[in-house]
C-alpha cells in the first residue's frame, strides 16, 4: 500500500479568517484515508502569484480559487493548470470569465425560473476616440429609445444595476422616472440591466452552494453588513427548501459553479431568483458569523472528496440537456426536479454522501472542537482587524465569536440526535 499526498492549493486575495479554519480543520483530522490501495494523506498550501512556464508543472490536484473572477494572472494560471496538467477547480475559469449575470438570468428564464423582468440598456456615454469605427456604427445603427417609455414598461419600483456586476456596486432602486434619468446619466459606459422590483416581498434567502452541499439563510440586504445573513430557523417549510435547494444546484451545475450563491425574494408564496452569478461568494466571518462555520465544513468536504477520489473537472457546460427538459410540456415543478436530478448526477451527490460517512465519520466533532478553540477566535480576530476601527475590534471579535458558540450549541445538539 503506497503513501500518496493530495495536494489542495488555495488561490486567495483578502481572505483571513476561512483558510485559517480550514488549514487548523484539516491538520486537526489527520487523514490517513485507505482508498484503492493507497494510503491517501493531504496537505494544504497558498498559491502564490509569479511567472510561470506554461509548460511548468502544477503540483495541485485542486485548486480553490478566490481570484479568477477579478485578477487576471491568476485566471490565466489557473487555465493553464486545468488544460496542461487537469488540475481540478473550484470554480470553472471560462464560466466565470464568460457568463456574467446577463447570462445567467437568460439562461435561467430559458429553464422556466421566474426571473423578473429584465431589460438591457445601452450605455450612456462612448469613448469615441479610442475605437474608430464606434461613432459610424452607432450613427448607423444605433435607434434613439424613450428611457421613460422602458423604465414604464419595467414597471416601478425597479433596479437599475451593472449586467456583470456584484457586491452590490452601482444598484440604485428607481421609483419614478426622474430617478431613472438621474441614475442612467450616472451610469457612464456600463451596460445596465432594469430589473422589476419584486416588492412587496416577505422573505429574502440566500441560498449557499458548495458542491452538492446547500444552506438557506435568512438575509436583509438593508441591515449593516454584519448583521445581514440572520440566525433563523424554520424560516421556509421542508416544500420551500427542498425547491430553493434543488434551484441552487441547477444554476451551479448549469454553469460549472462548485461555489456560487442564489438570493430570492418571496412573494405571494413564490420565490423569485433575482442574483445568482456570485461564483466566488462572501466567505468571511464578519458577514456570515453564526453561518461561517458551515461554509469552512462545506469547503473542506468538497475538497477532500474531490482530492481524495481524482474526480474529473468537467470542462465543457453542456447545457443541451437542461434544455430538453425546459422544452418540454412538463409542469415547472417537474422540470425542476428534472434539473435537479441533472445537478446531482453532475456533482455526484451519492458519492459524496457515501465517502464522507466512510471517511469522515469524525470530521463533524473535529470542526466542532476546533470552533471552541483560541485559535478559531484569533483567526475571526484577525479578520474584525481589516474591517473595523481600532476600537471595534474587541467588540466585534467578541461579537461574531459568540455567535459563532451559538453555533456550537445548536451543532452539539445536533449531533446528539445524530
Amino acid at each position: 500500500m503506497a503513501e500518496v499526498v493530495r495536494r489542495i492549493g488555495l488561490s486567495l486575495g483578502a481572505d483571513i479568517c476561512w483558510p485559517l479554519c480550514f488549514e487548523g480543520i484539516l491538520r486537526d483530522l489527520k487523514l490517513a484515508l485507505p482508498i484503492g490501495g493507497d494510503t491517501v494523506r493531504f496537505a494544504v498550501e497558498r498559491v502564490s502569484i509569479e511567472p510561470f512556464d506554461l509548460r511548468q508543472p502544477v503540483k495541485y490536484d485542486l485548486v480553490l480559487d478566490r481570484l479568477t473572477h477579478w485578477y487576471h494572472t491568476s485566471r490565466e494560471w489557473l487555465k493553464k493548470a486545468v488544460v496542461m496538467n487537469d488540475t481540478y477547480l473550484f470554480n470553472n475559469p471560462w464560466s466565470i470569465q464568460s457568463n456574467e449575470k446577463h447570462t445567467s438570468y437568460c439562461a435561467m428564464m430559458r429553464l422556466g425560473l421566474p426571473v423578473p423582468a429584465t431589460w438591457l440598456l445601452p450605455p450612456k456615454d462612448y469613448d469615441y476616440e479610442a475605437q474608430a469605427d464606434l461613432r459610424v456604427t452607432l450613427e448607423r445603427y444605433a435607434k434613439l429609445f424613450d428611457l421613460g417609455k422602458i423604465g414604464a414598461q419595467v414597471g416601478y419600483p425597479h433596479f437599475i444595476k451593472p449586467y456583470d456586476g456584484g457586491a452590490w456596486v452601482g444598484v440604485t432602486k428607481i421609483d419614478d422616472e426622474a430617478q431613472l434619468r438621474t441614475a442612467y446619466d450616472a451610469s457612464g459606459r456600463r451596460l445596465m440591466h432594469l430589473q422589476r422590483a419584486v416588492a412587496p416581498f416577505d422573505l429574502f434567502v440566500r441560498a449557499l452552494g458548495v458542491g452538492p452541499q446547500v444552506h438557506l439563510m435568512k438575509y436583509e440586504p438593508g441591515a449593516p453588513l454584519h448583521d445581514r445573513y440572520k440566525v433563523a430557523f424554520d424560516f421556509v417549510s421542508a416544500a420551500e427548501a427542498k425547491s430553493l435547494t434543488d434551484i441552487c444546484l441547477t444554476i451551479n451545475s448549469f454553469f460549472g459553479w462548485d461555489f456560487n450563491s442564489c438570493e430570492t425574494l418571496r412573494q405571494d408564496g413564490t420565490f423569485y431568483p433575482i442574483d445568482f452569478a456570485n461564483a466566488c461568494p462572501d466567505s468571511q466571518v464578519t458577514s456570515l458569523h453564526y453561518h461561517f462555520p458551515w461554509l469552512v465544513k462545506a469547503k473542506l468536504k468538497w475538497s477532500l472528496f474531490v482530492a481524495a477520489t481524482r474526480r474529473p473537472m468537467r470542462w465543457n457546460l453542456d447545457w443541451k440537456p437542461f434544455f430538453d427538459i425546459a422544452d418540454s410540456d412538463a409542469p415547472f415543478a417537474e422540470k425542476l426536479a428534472g434539473y435537479a436530478r441533472i445537478a446531482n448526477r453532475r456533482f455526484d451527490s451519492d458519492r459524496f454522501v457515501d465517502f464522507c460517512a466512510e471517511h469522515l465519520p469524525h470530521f463533524d466533532h473535529v470542526a466542532w472542537e476546533f470552533f471552541g478553540r483560541q485559535e478559531a477566535k484569533e483567526a475571526m480576530r484577525k479578520k474584525v482587524a481589516v474591517l473595523f476601527p481600532p476600537h471595534e475590534h474587541e467588540q466585534f471579535t467578541e461579537h461574531f465569536w459568540g455567535l459563532v458558540q451559538l453555533w456550537r450549541r445548536t451543532e452539539e445538539e445536533r449531533l446528539a440526535r445524530a
